[in-house]
């Protein structure tokens, strides 16, 4: 089996491929997920910088 002595290696082989594929699928899935609250403090923070953008 491609070389492999031994039924472990193959394993070990075989679930860091598949733990790898989990790791990609959950980033696909997850990757938009976040914090959507935004507090006044951040509000107020974003229309001082437009502010100082366009006086610039």
């Amino acid at each position: 089996m491609l070389g492999l002595q031994d039924k472990w290696v193959a394993l070990a082989y075989i679930l860091c491929i598949a733990s790898t594929l989990l790791c990609v699928v959950y980033g696909i899935f997850a990757w938009n997920k976040g914090q959507t609250d935004v507090s006044q403090e951040d509000m107020r923070w974003a229309k001082e910088e437009k502010k100082a953008e366009k006086k610039m």
